[in-house]
C-alpha cells in the first residue's frame, strides 16, 4: 500500500466497526481523495506568513470589565415565588445521598 493510502480495514478494526467490503471501498476512495486535497495545500508557498487562529483579524467585541452595584437583597427577592432568611427558597429535586 502507497504511503499516502489509508487502510481502512486497520481503522475500522482499531473502531471496532464492522464493515462490509463495499463501505471499506468507499471510505477507502473517499479518505485518499481527501488526502489528495491536502497534499495540494502543500503547492502553497506560505513563507512569512503568520499562523492564524482566524482568517479575520481579532476583534474584542466584549465590553469592557467595569464594576457596578448590584441587586439589593430585597430587589432579589421581589420577583421569588418564595423566599424565607433572605433566601429563595426552591422545591427540593434531588433526594439525599445518605438516604
Amino acid at each position: 500500500m502507497p504511503d499516502n493510502q489509508i487502510d481502512v480495514t486497520y481503522i475500522a478494526k482499531l473502531a471496532k466497526l464492522e464493515l462490509s467490503d463495499e463501505e471499506i471501498a468507499r471510505f477507502s476512495q473517499d479518505l485518499n481523495q481527501i488526502l489528495a486535497h491536502v497534499e495540494q495545500l502543500n503547492e502553497w508557498d506560505v513563507e512569512g506568513i503568520a499562523p492564524m487562529s482566524h482568517p479575520l483579524p481579532d476583534m474584542d467585541a466584549l465590553r469592557a470589565d467595569n464594576c457596578s452595584s448590584g441587586l439589593s437583597n430585597d430587589e432579589a427577592m421581589a420577583n421569588a415565588p418564595a423566599c424565607a432568611e433572605g433566601q429563595i427558597r426552591v422545591p427540593k429535586v434531588v433526594e439525599s445521598a445518605h438516604s
